[in-house]
């Protein structure tokens, strides 16, 4: 998943510009739809508490990348309704 290799090296450069994760939430919609989006959440929620457990100096990175997931899904319900 072209997201997830997105999101791997952004936590190993330890930064990504904000334009460039609704890009790829975007794109990650755009290819497989609101199933996708909950996959990629499901991972990075999984990604974020074994980053945080192990004291990964980038943590607060995936827990960013968790919650801009979380609230694009939580947008693309409201703007569905």
């Amino acid at each position: 998943m072209k997201a997830l290799t997105i999101m791997a090296d952004s936590l190993r450069a330890g930064y990504i510009h904000p334009t460039r994760v609704l890009n790829t939430l975007i794109e990650l919609e755009n290819a497989g739809g609101i199933p996708a989006l909950r996959e990629f959440e499901s991972q990075l929620r999984g990604a974020q508490q074994t980053l945080t457990e192990g004291g990964h100096p980038h943590a607060r990175l995936a827990e960013a990348w968790l919650q801009a997931t979380r609230f694009y899904l939580q947008e693309y319900q409201q703007g569905a309704a």
